[in-house]
């Protein structure tokens, strides 16, 4: 059995598409940037350097894999894919059903060192430490689980005018250490912003997010999911600012080792992000609740404390 059969359409190609997007997107950033300084010269040279420290916590019943909107999502997948990886080292026994995919709470944080360059590009990397608790193992121990690298970047900027600011955001993120199921993850989301008011305190929001994950193994897979979303933001005078996106997610279905197959399925997700923005737009602090069926209710749970080394 290879890889190619297990993974129909999802090999070389997929990851040279992700290469190629995100080199064109650094390109077309870096045009941006440049106009920006041409505008203001304050934009040039590092407007921000910090750590977007993140909190998570996730809840994934059993028999699911934890799929959802931005980088998070991520979490709970490579914890229920610890979780089963733990379960599978055990000797089998003779006339053992198959495993299935425990019940599982998972905590960890994200330390990504983040540098906005203007207002138009930002580039992150950092790792993700996490535990994982199960009734069958109970926790895990507290370790390094992932790295990631990944940019954002406005490729359009609405700017009063007819149509919305474009922004494109995508993120590797490899688990460790190399043991089996270790996988690595291409997380691309495309977002609109339309503002309604020059100040853009208000406006609507759309997106569509494509979340593929490579198991290092010919005996596993995990499907793609596709996420597509609409939603909206409002931003009061005393810089509290909420955004809500609703949206179907379609995920492709996973065989991993001995657990029974999880179904592909398409599913309904809500997120809700609440930030206290400083009078630059930059974030102080963020909470962001999420609901998405996968296809039992997969809950999650961020907190957000960026650490400021240099804040414009």
């Amino acid at each position: 059995m290879t890889d190619e059969e297990l993974l129909p359409g999802e090999s070389r190609a997929v990851r040279w598409a992700y290469a190629v997007a995100i080199g064109g997107a650094l390109l077309i950033s870096g045009s941006a940037v440049a106009k920006d300084d041409d505008k203001d010269a304050s934009s040039s040279g590092l407007a921000n350097v910090y750590i977007d420290f993140r909190t998570n916590y996730a809840y994934v019943p059993g028999g699911t894999l934890s799929t959802g909107l931005g980088d998070t999502s991520l979490f709970g997948t490579l914890s229920q894919l610890a979780t089963l990886r733990t379960l599978l080292d055990r000797p089998t026994l003779p006339g053992r059903p198959q495993l299935s995919a425990p019940t599982s709470h998972g905590v960890g944080v994200d330390v990504p060192l983040t540098v906005d360059l203007g207002e138009a590009l930002s580039l992150y990397g950092g790792f993700t430490g996490s535990a994982s608790y199960n009734g069958l193992s109970g926790w895990s121990d507290v370790a390094v689980t992932s790295w990631f690298l990944g940019f954002q970047a406005d490729v359009y900027q609405q700017n009063g005018g007819a149509f919305p600011t474009l922004t494109l955001q995508s993120t590797v993120t490899r688990s460790v250490p190399d043991a089996p199921l270790a996988t690595t993850s291409f997380n691309t989301v495309v977002e609109a912003k339309y503002a309604l008011d020059p100040e853009e305190m208000r406006g609507w929001l759309a997106g569509v997010q494509l979340t593929h994950v490579k198991v290092d193994s010919v005996l596993a897979r995990v499907g793609n999911t596709t996420a597509g979303y609409v939603g909206g933001y409002y931003q009061w005078d005393n810089n509290w600012k909420i955004s809500a996106r609703v949206g179907l997610q379609s995920f492709g279905g996973a065989q991993l080792l001995a657990v029974t197959p999880i179904a592909s399925y398409t599913q309904p997700l809500v997120r809700l992000d609440l930030d206290r923005m400083d009078d630059g737009d930059n974030r102080l602090f963020g909470i962001t609740a999420q609901i998405a069926w996968a296809p039992k209710p997969v809950y999650q749970l961020t907190v957000r404390t960026p650490l400021y080394a240099i804040k414009n």
